[in-house]
């Protein structure tokens, strides 16, 4: 058996693509008789074709073969080549060494042949003997076969449905059925020798005589023998695949020598397809400047808008956006604007290569409008995020004044709830003398609680105020609400007011009057509105944003604590009194009637707001302290990020200085160059690890939602740029110097000769060296080469001069004239071409390109529909807008 699939690739599409079509052998193994059949017809058809090179032939395929003299006899004539001398004994080991010789050297050729073996060649299985011959005829009759980019069968394929293609009836799609009718057999011989065959007069209808037509023909003129019965073909539902392919490569390589219009017209799809593909380039690129430039020009607007928004829960949604635009929807287009400088590098040097003039974007499409373009853009990004940090910081003050704001209101006006109430009664109209002076001193206890309110009101009013300078979006109802306090201060003062004056009314008939419950009221009031100003000022709300922010803090609540020991020595005062009320009561027998009528302040409620403050201040120093330790760790987050950004941010800027030098130098060789490049690319790609662990830290401060670094100016966003950056310029440059074609091993061709005539301290040779290395022959080439390396005549010729001019005699490109040669070959030497004649000769959209280009042919020989290809093909290396 023989393993199709294990052939050395000796070609990129050659020896691999020729096996991998013939996968079938190993599966259907000849089950078809009528195919077997014809495959011993064909075959041996094809062998005698050869050995009667040789003088010789074979009659029986499984027979003749068996001692090996005639398979090797066979692969000498197709080949050119020696084998080993055939040993001639009758016996069976020498049948076998024959065959294994012609085994080995069909092996030598790239055929990996498995389960097929000389002792089957010698017993004669035909099975196996016709898998060796179609193993021979792929090798030497199929593989070789190249057609455009394809090979082997596709090739030989692609080349029938090319010849065929003008044809009516003819449709060649593979190697069995396409076949039948005969009339693809006809279109060959008709294509190549219209005179042997008269095409038009061939019916579709008729196989046999179409086949039998061909065949005679090509035996009679054409040299290639009968290889098939056109009755087993017709009476086949299937003809077998191979037997046509052998017949159809005999008429290919019988034609071989007339190929000089084809060769023409694949030099002119070569250059239409250069053509093309630039043009597509050029496409490509205006689409993606167009579509990055209308990106662009949608997002700045956005990134421009400065609408305020009021609350932080709707700041910090816009904040969310600018993170999904940042890490989300930019990265893509920084890609896309690497790609497009790549993609316009690429077509000007592509360009320049192939002698186009170089590509000019449209207007406003330049890389240097995308650029500024690019830079309005991040400045904007920068803009916005900069306003972002300062609404956040401003509606976080803005809330927690509110808050502030809402909640000594709710104080104020629980105290003052019932105190209208309580000014506008005349209790003192019925009362006893006592009982009058008692209410006079607990009215003037009132006018010090009041005046101590006094404090909390312009708090209020001041919150109030800050409220509105800063915009705060619900400023109506606090102003109402302020206003509604103030309204309300007002009126309490006034009552205040006349309540005192009708109670000294009064006072004159009033003696008595107990001083130290006057005493108690006076200080216990004052003492516990200072105790719930402390209480409220412990559970106050601290938002800070650095270490300073916060040491203030501390330091005022240290301050405040230290006015504790004598707040405690005031409280314990306040209680003496209302101890000394109770010991004077016990000694002198008198029963207290209730409560002091002064004040509703008890020296229970002092003790228990005493203790409840006293409780809050470790608490508060709790909280402070937890904010210190967060702020110093935020501000060793800064400190560590910024001491890696700042050693990154060095290297980074040293590198992107090397890169503008580079791109302006590009000194050395091109083979020197691409070896420097990718040595710079080894060192960016090894200082990765420094990239990847300040990415750690910077992940670190965005978890603790850090937005600011005094430390360094760099950020994140900058270094991942300017490495993608350098990156680009990398495969940018390595990309130019290999489509400039100029690899080490093409500048081996002529650097040996450099090296041994060349000066090494002055790196130049002599011209009678220059001559020698390039083999000049006579004054006139000398003297051209001359004046293109030694312009001066100074006598000497430079290295770098040397090496230019050797990279452009040995570039391998297509000129106006060799393009204008080439039509002029399948013109048949006129001075116009038809478009009849452009779609024979070339792919249907090659040719239609063509035909849309060309101008109509104005020459006094011309006929009607001529074009003018001289003009056309000039054009294609003069004008980029093709």
């Amino acid at each position: 058996m023989v393993d199709y699939h294990s052939t050395n690739n000796q070609s990129a599409g050659g020896a691999q693509t020729y096996m991998e079509q013939e996968n079938d052998w190993d599966r259907d193994l000849l089950l078809d008789p009528a195919w077997e059949k014809q495959q011993r017809k064909t075959f041996t058809a094809w062998c005698n074709s050869h050995l009667r090179k040789a003088g010789t032939q074979i009659e029986n395929i499984e027979e003749d073969f068996r001692d090996g003299l005639k398979l090797m006899l066979l692969l000498e004539v197709i080949s050119g080549e020696r084998l080993p001398k055939p040993e001639r004994g009758k016996m069976r080991v020498h049948k076998i060494n024959n065959v294994n010789k012609a085994l080995d050297f069909i092996a030598s050729k790239g055929v990996k042949l498995v389960s097929i073996g000389a002792e089957e060649i010698v017993d004669g299985n035909a099975k196996m003997t016709l898998g060796m011959i179609w193993t021979i005829i792929l090798r030497f009759a199929i593989q070789d076969i190249s057609v455009e980019e394809t090979s082997a069968k596709e090739g030989l394929l692609l080349w029938c449905q090319r010849k065929t293609a003008p044809y009516k009836n003819v449709n060649v799609q593979n190697f069995h059925i396409s076949w039948k009718d005969g009339l693809a057999f006809n279109a060959l011989i008709h294509r190549h020798r219209p005179d042997l065959i008269d095409y038009d007069s061939l019916r579709k209808d008729d196989p046999v005589t179409n086949l039998n037509n061909a065949f005679e023909v090509a035996e009679k003129h054409l040299d290639i023998p009968k290889m098939l019965d056109a009755e087993d073909i017709v009476n086949t539902a299937r003809p077998d695949e191979k037997a046509i392919m052998t017949y159809v490569s005999s008429f290919y390589h019988a034609f071989s020598g007339a190929q000089k219009a084809e060769t023409a017209a694949n030099r002119i799809c070569k250059v239409l397809a250069v053509n093309q593909e630039n043009e597509q380039m050029m496409e490509d690129y205006e689409k993606l400047a167009s579509d990055l430039l209308e990106w662009i020009r949608r997002t700045i607007p956005w990134l421009e808008n400065r609408t305020q928004e009021k609350t932080v829960k709707d700041l910090q949604a816009k904040q969310e956006d600018f993170r999904d635009y940042r890490t989300v929807h930019k990265p893509p287009k920084v890609q896309e604007k690497c790609q497009l400088e790549i993609s316009f590098n690429t077509l000007q040097t592509k360009l320049r290569l192939s002698n186009r003039p170089a590509f000019m974007p449209s207007e406003g499409r330049m890389v240097s409008d995308i650029n500024t373009a690019w830079h309005t853009l991040e400045g904007a990004e920068k803009g916005y995020e900069e306003w972002i940090l300062s609404e956040i910081r401003r509606l976080e003050r803005l809330e927690h004044l509110a808050e502030k704001f809402h909640q000594k209101a709710a104080i104020h006006e629980s105290w003052t709830d019932g105190k209208e109430a309580m000014l506008t009664q005349k209790d003192y109209e019925t009362s006893t003398l006592s009982e009058v002076k008692a209410l006079l001193r607990k009215h003037e206890a009132f006018e010090s609680d009041l005046a101590a309110h006094q404090d909390r009101v312009e708090q209020i009013a001041a919150i109030a105020q800050e409220l509105n300078e800063l915009d705060y979006y619900d400023a109506a109802s606090v102003n109402a609400r302020c206003q509604k306090i103030c309204e309300q201060w007002d009126i309490l003062g006034s009552l205040t007011h006349s309540r005192k004056e009708s109670l000294e009314r009064t006072e004159k008939q009033l003696e008595s009057i107990d001083e130290l419950y006057l005493e108690y009221a006076k200080r216990a009031a004052p003492f516990n509105n200072w105790m719930e100003g402390a209480m409220e000022d412990l559970q106050d709300m601290f938002i800070v944003h650095n270490i300073e922010e916060i040491q203030g803090l501390i330091s005022a609540h240290e301050q405040f604590k230290s006015t504790l020991p004598e707040a405690n020595k005031e409280r314990e005062a306040i209680q003496a009194i209302q101890a000394e009320v109770q010991r004077i009561a016990q000694s002198n027998g008198i029963k207290l009637s209730g409560a002091n009528p002064y004040t509703t302040i008890t020296p229970q409620s002092i003790d228990s707001k005493w203790e409840k403050a006293m409780t809050m201040v470790p608490q508060r120093d709790c909280a402070l302290q937890d904010e210190l330790n967060k702020q110093n760790s935020n501000d060793s987050l800064r400190a560590t990020f910024a001491a890696q950004a700042n050693s990154v941010g060095a290297y980074i800027q040293a590198k992107m200085e090397e890169i503008g030098r580079i791109s302006i130098e590009m000194n050395g060789t091109l083979e020197d160059q691409l070896t420097n490049l990718k040595d710079y690319q080894k060192t960016i790609m090894s200082y990765m690890p420094e990239i990847n662990k300040l990415e750690g830290h910077h992940q670190q401060i965005q978890e603790a939602l850090i937005f600011d670094n005094q430390y360094t100016s760099y950020t994140m966003e900058m270094f991942v740029f300017c490495l993608r950056l350098t990156l680009t310029f990398d495969q940018t440059a390595s990309s130019s110097c290999m489509l400039g074609n100029k690899t080490p091993s093409s500048l081996d061709v002529f650097l040996p000769s450099v090296t041994s005539v060349s000066d090494p301290s002055r790196r130049r040779l002599a011209p009678v060296n220059l001559c020698c290395s390039l083999g000049c022959q006579g004054d006139g080439e000398f003297n051209r080469i001359m004046g293109i390396v030694d312009p001066n005549s100074s006598g000497f010729v430079t290295f770098q001069a040397f090496i230019d001019f050797m990279s452009r005699e040995t570039t391998d490109t297509d000129t106006a004239d060799q393009v204008i040669a080439s039509f002029k070959i399948l013109a048949g030497d006129k001075n116009f071409i038809t478009a009849d004649e452009l779609r024979r000769e070339l792919p249907p959209d090659q040719a239609e390109y063509c035909i849309a280009r060309m101008a109509p042919y104005a020459g006094p020989d011309g006929v009607p529909g001529a074009l003018d290809y001289m003009s056309f093909s000039t054009a294609l290396y003069g004008e980029s807008d093709l």
